[in-house]
């Protein structure tokens, strides 16, 4: 068995600079739990979603969290911050060692349009390897609602994605299946850590290989050390998921050629037709311009 603790820190915060908020938690995380190996935080936690606090990567930001990671000898994926880049901004999320170093560093690839504006979407998968582990993926948040990116990650040979959110709208109880099913077809674990407080909604899940969730958070404050097997996940490739469907066999052994990839997604008459990305009217505008 490979075994490998992630806690997800969901925290209550609020649109801030939460640097020493996060610091002093992930010292009392270690204090309490010191066989925890990583530490996952919530989508933009340290300083919330203004894209004027962005800064450029590497950056002071940056330096703290290396240092954070280094002095508590952890992996750290801290949620995520906006990146300057020239005259754009991204949704990035940098990962560390237990040395302090950046192994990676994560360009969100949809952005929550219509309403997460002024973010550019990035182009790259990243996945990272923890040695005599095994590999692990990143998304953020909305791209999880794509089922192409946990594919892409997994045919990367991702075992577990560390999936940061921030979530505080209705359609919370939809992502909480999206992170099942995303695990179950790509037979990994999928670790999807959200806000809670002003940031965010809270119910931040564990799911295991098999779709199976190993711990759901409540709604406010809340550490979820889960000590996860990647064994499981190499079992269930093998052997099938439950003993049954062999999903990433099948995807590899298709010859199947999925037509909306060949010319772009955007030559599909039936997406034309969808209209402009922008934020709906109301229901009588809506249904003047029908």
């Amino acid at each position: 068995m490979t075994h490998f603790a992630v806690a997800g820190l969901q925290l209550e915060l609020t649109a801030q600079d939460n640097l020493e908020i996060v610091r002093a938690e992930m010292e009392r995380l270690k204090r309490r739990f010191p066989w925890v190996d990583m530490v996952v935080l919530g989508e933009l936690s340290l300083r919330g979603p203004q894209t004027a606090n962005a800064e450029p990567l590497p950056g002071p930001l940056e330096q703290s969290l290396c240092q954070i990671a280094r002095d508590l000898r952890l992996w750290f994926v801290p949620g995520s911050i906006h990146e300057r880049a020239g005259d754009r901004i991204y949704n990035t999320t940098p990962v560390f060692d237990p040395s302090g170093q950046v192994v990676a560093r994560y360009r969100k690839m949809f952005p929550f349009l219509p309403y997460e504006q002024g973010v550019t979407p990035g182009t790259e998968f990243v996945v990272f390897d923890v040695p005599k582990i095994g590999r692990f993926g990143v998304s953020i948040c909305y791209d999880m609602w794509f089922p192409e990116t946990t594919r892409t990650l997994a045919w990367m040979g991702a075992e577990v994605v560390i999936h940061p959110t921030m979530t505080n709208t209705i359609d919370r109880d939809l992502e909480l299946s999206i992170a099942r099913t995303n695990a179950a077809v790509n037979q990994c674990w999928f670790v999807d850590v959200n806000c809670a407080g002003r940031l965010g909604n809270g119910r931040s899940l564990v799911v295991a290989p098999d779709g199976s969730v190993v711990h759901q958070a409540g709604t406010g404050y809340e550490i979820v050390p889960v000590e996860m097997d990647l064994g499981l996940v190499r079992r269930s490739r093998r052997r099938g998921l439950l003993g049954l469907g062999q999903p990433m066999k099948s995807f590899r052994d298709s010859a199947v050629v999925f037509p909306q990839y060949q010319p772009g997604q955007a030559s599909s008459p039936t997406l034309r037709q969808l209209g402009a990305m922008a934020v709906p009217g109301s229901a009588s505008t809506d249904e003047e311009a029908g």
